[in-house]
């Protein structure tokens, strides 16, 4: 896959002025460096050489404008410094910005098969490796570039063949950089695969913290994370050992080209072909091109580093939703909810098995249904489809005789309440949490959902009512609490159709008789379903649909399915022996 060169170039064009202007004065700054040896050479050349009654006059003068090109030269420096790293952080602020809403519009099933920590890192070191790049990049091989060639074409006017000489060394010296980088290279790649095994060792230690401490597996994850860390350690020794090698060669070659100035330069001196003069300047001048080759050679890495991360990115980027909104969509003005599967089939993927065939299922405005069967027949995928989180394989499913993928995804979703059993919470207060539910709503709303879920008074117990804090993931609530701020937030939605996925299951018997009356009341009136883990919580659901790996295999009320005796009653049956 080609480079894209004009989208990596695209994200300049923003700050094309500024940055323009950190490469002028870059462009000074190097010119003005390389003033400094021909100043030291005019005076020791010409100025002291000659009538020192005049000397001291002028080496003053010549003292003023060192002074005045030091002030250039530091001012020059604070610009590109300042104005250099805050056009890379403007560009990695673009990016991250475009990455992340990138990420919001792309479907379930790339989340399926990313981990959070994997994105995480896209979104924080790649692109901060890349913002590097965008600053330093063309900055530094300017600065490199304009010293080298300068330096050249001074040295080159004081001494043509002690100029060629010296010069013999840097393909050389390029060669031997060029060739260890690469040497560097993987060994950084590998530092960041370890490192990256220790992030995501951490990230499931700590996320499953809980788990591990009522397991009192504590040790194990000790055992895991030291095998990560020993890896990363022999990794950082190995890459240690390269950098040694490779940096202590590289000054012995810088003394070898020094020593070379230095005995031809006294031979041409002896030979009367250089004076002593030229010499100082000849030795200040190498480190002017010995350090751009030592710069520009190290700089492959943070090139490569930064076309890796932007390849990374693109990655990303270049991944189209899975669901997309048709040019043509419409947007629902007002939702019945009668929901209708028409002859359905669906699987996750290509060469996997389908979780259900021509399932055909009509949900009528306003009708309580339930959704029962074992695990794993397909269940939450069916309910799935109403929202488009997953488009159909084959068939249609339709909303009020529309198909969905007519449907504008933000109105369709927007007409869906959804109540899951793993609630997720975030950071912050319970007002805040429950507004995620109609972020235009007023406070007086919001406490109306909460009393209509029965959660005003736990919530007016808690530190600061309304305003406490709730934790990551709510972990300072039970879960109980947890479940009816969750349903608080629908009732402030206030959709016409409503999902419970297995919301009480795993709730205490208190917990779940405030949840069930919640839920109850927020079902009035709408097209609702319900996927049930305990059947005794679905007894008053108008019908009841019994799923199983061969799709719907009975339906009717609670009462009618016991009679007829059948795979609900058999679920009934053994579920209520296990309770007694």
């Amino acid at each position: 896959m080609s480079f894209p060169i004009k989208k990596f170039l695209s994200y300049y064009r923003p700050y094309l002025g500024l940055f323009v202007s950190v490469l002028v004065c870059t462009l000074i700054v190097s010119g003005v460096t390389l003033v400094f040896p021909l100043l030291v050479r005019y005076i020791t050349k010409d100025v002291l050489a000659g009538d020192l009654s005049n000397a001291l006059n002028e080496v003053y003068w010549i003292g003023g404008l060192m002074l005045v090109l030091v002030a250039i030269q530091n001012i020059g420096n604070y610009f590109v410094d300042y104005k250099g790293h805050e056009v890379g952080a403007r560009m990695e602020s673009d990016l991250r910005r475009e990455l992340f809403d990138h990420m919001q519009q792309l479907s379930f099933c790339f989340y399926d098969k990313h981990r959070t920590g994997q994105l995480m890192s896209r979104l924080t070191n790649d692109l901060l490796l890349l913002s590097e790049l965008y600053h330093h990049g063309p900055e530094d091989y300017l600065k490199y570039l304009v010293r080298l060639i300068g330096a050249f074409i001074i040295l080159f006017f004081i001494n043509a063949p002690l100029t060629i000489v010296v010069f013999c060394f840097l393909p050389f010296l390029g060669g031997f950089g060029l060739y260890f980088n690469k040497i560097l290279n993987k060994a950084y790649t590998r530092n960041k695969e370890r490192i990256a095994a220790i992030n995501e060792q951490v990230e499931d230690s700590l996320s499953g913290i809980r788990v591990v401490k009522s397991f009192a597996n504590e040790q194990i994850e000790m055992d895991k994370f030291n095998i990560e860390n020993n890896r990363f350690l022999d990794s950082r020794k190995k890459t240690y050992k390269a950098e040694a090698y490779f940096y202590n060669c590289f000054e012995t070659i810088i003394q070898l080209i020094t020593i070379t100035v230095i005995i031809f330069g006294s031979v041409n001196i002896v030979g009367d072909k250089l004076d002593l003069a030229d010499l100082i300047t000849f030795i200040l001048y190498t480190s002017y091109f010995i350090e751009p080759i030592q710069k520009l050679t190290h700089m492959s890495t943070q090139f490569q580093e930064g076309i890796t991360g932007f390849q990374r990115f693109m990655e990303i980027m270049n991944l189209k939703p899975t669901i997309q909104n048709r040019s043509n969509a419409i947007t629902l003005s007002e939702v019945k909810g009668e929901i209708e599967f028409k002859e359905v089939s669906f699987r996750y993927e290509e060469h996997v098995d389908p979780v259900f065939i021509n399932l055909s299922l009509t949900i009528h405005p306003g009708e309580y249904v339930a959704l029962v069967g074992p695990s794993g027949v397909g269940k939450t995928t069916l309910c799935s489809l109403i929202p488009r989180f997953y488009d159909v394989t084959d068939g249609e499913m339709l909303l009020d005789g529309i198909n969905v993928c007519d449907i504008e995804m933000q109105s369709l979703r927007k007409a869906i309440g959804i109540v899951q059993q793993d609630v997720y919470l975030f950071a912050g207060t319970v007002m805040e949490n429950i507004r995620y539910g109609n972020p235009s709503a007023r406070d007086e709303e919001i406490i109306e959902a909460a009393k209509y879920a029965n959660a005003h008074d736990f919530i007016m117990s808690l530190p600061n009512g309304y305003y406490s804090e709730i934790g990551q993931r709510g972990v300072k609530l039970s879960g109980g609490q947890k479940q009816r701020l969750s349903i608080a937030r629908v009732f402030l939605k206030n959709p016409p159709i409503l999902i419970f996925d297995e919301a009480t299951s795993s709730l205490d018997n208190e917990s779940e008789n405030y949840v069930k009356e919640s839920l109850e009341f927020l079902a009035k009136g709408r097209t609702t379903i319900v996927i049930a883990h305990r059947l005794s919580t679905i007894r008053n659901a108008q019908r009841i649909i019994v799923l199983s790996d061969n799709g719907i295999v009975e339906e009717g009320t609670h009462d009618t399915l016991l009679v007829r005796n059948g795979s609900y009653a058999h679920l009934y049956s053994k579920q209520f022996e296990l309770q007694v």
